[in-house]
C-alpha cells in the first residue's frame, strides 16, 4: 500500500517516525563575559591644534588620562579599577575593563574635564562600549561607508 492511499491518521504516524533532516551538533550558552570593552577618542580644544601638531596617543598617555579621570571621579577606589590598553591607533584607542566596572569607568571619563598642555586641552571621549569586542570592531569602519 502506498503512502497516498493511507488514511490521514496513519500518514501522520509515519511522518512522526521519520528522522529529522537536521541534527543539532552543539549547544552553547553564552554567559556574561568577565570584561567589557571601550573605544575612546582623543579630542583637542581648539580642534585645529590636533591637525597642526598631529597628536598621537600612546599606551602611557591612555593609561595616564584614564587614571586621572578615575581618580577625580572615584578617588583611590577609582584608581584600583584594572585597565588594559588593547590597541592605540592615531587618536583612538581600545581598552578593556571588568564588566561590573564599565558604568563607573564610562561615567568617570564623561565627567573628566581633561588635561591641558601649552594652551591646548586634551580630552578622551567614549565613542562606544560593549561586552563584546567583536561587535565594536565590526562596526568600526561603518562611519567611513557613507562619506565620499
Amino acid at each position: 500500500m502506498s503512502q497516498e492511499t493511507l488514511p490521514a491518521s496513519q500518514k501522520s504516524a509515519l511522518e512522526k517516525q521519520r528522522l529529522p533532516k537536521t541534527h543539532e551538533l552543539l549547544t552553547c550558552t553564552i554567559k556574561t563575559p568577565p570584561f567589557s570593552y571601550v573605544h575612546l577618542e582623543l579630542l583637542t580644544n581648539p580642534p585645529e591644534a590636533a591637525a597642526a601638531a598631529v597628536i598621537q596617543l600612546d599606551n602611557l598617555q591612555v593609561k595616564s588620562y584614564c587614571t586621572a579621570a578615575l581618580r577625580q571621579f572615584l578617588g583611590l577606589t577609582g584608581t584600583a579599577i584594572p585597565l588594559d590598553v588593547l590597541k592605540v591607533e592615531a587618536s583612538e584607542c581600545w581598552v578593556r575593563v571588568p564588566r561590573e566596572d564599565l558604568g563607573a569607568f564610562a561615567a568617570a571619563l564623561t565627567a573628566w574635564k581633561g588635561s591641558s598642555d601649552g594652551g591646548v586641552e586634551f580630552l578622551l571621549r567614549v565613542k562606544q562600549c560593549s561586552d563584546w569586542l567583536g561587535a565594536m570592531v565590526g562596526s568600526h569602519g561603518q562611519e567611513q561607508l557613507w562619506k565620499n
